[in-house]
């Protein structure tokens, strides 16, 4: 009886609970440093967009030009886009650009990377201006096609669904 009582009496609090995140279980390499704390956590969902063009080798082939995706919380609500850059962009007004620092394969076969990004430039104010790091994982598809880039194909683009977990990093306050 006293359980049932103190889960009636907890019901109120859950949704603060549960909208609470932790840090991802990730690889060592891929993990954010421990003086920064975790701001948000977004779903991707979306497309890696590939043109066919001619590499540092003059061979032809499908070459990441970015993403195209939609940024959603954790109630499915798109609160910002991913872009090309890689840009992130919030609805608030703030964005960040990164640079991969590392990168491993995904466990799911045929997913794109995971990743470990530092902020590389920063534009507007809110929950973006701050962050430092972004992880992205929990990867679906985004890969580019295993052929159809030739002559008759140069230049021409093609989109891969993909999804994934982006989180996002910001200096613990008090931190140097």
């Amino acid at each position: 009886m006293r359980k049932f009582i103190l889960s009636i009496l907890l019901i109120p609090f859950l949704p603060a609970v549960a909208q609470q995140v932790s840090r991802p279980e990730v690889p060592e390499k891929l993990a954010a440093p421990a003086s920064e704390i975790l701001v948000l956590q977004v779903h991707a969902t979306g497309s890696q967009v590939y043109v066919c063009q001619a590499g540092a080798d003059q061979k032809l082939a499908w070459t990441l030009k970015g993403p195209e995706a939609e940024l959603s919380d954790s109630k499915g609500a798109v609160i910002g886009k991913h872009y090309a850059g890689p840009t992130w962009k919030h609805n608030d007004g703030s964005e960040v650009v990164g640079k991969v620092t590392a990168k491993q394969d995904a466990p799911e076969a045929g997913a794109i990377p995971w990743l470990l990004l530092a902020a590389a430039s920063h534009a507007g104010n809110g929950v973006l201006a701050g962050v430092t790091s972004i992880q992205r994982i929990h990867t679906k598809g985004g890969q580019a096609p295993a052929s159809g880039c030739d002559d008759a194909h140069r230049g021409a683009e093609t989109k891969a669904a993909y999804s994934a977990d982006y989180y996002f990093y910001a200096p613990r306050a008090g931190a140097n």
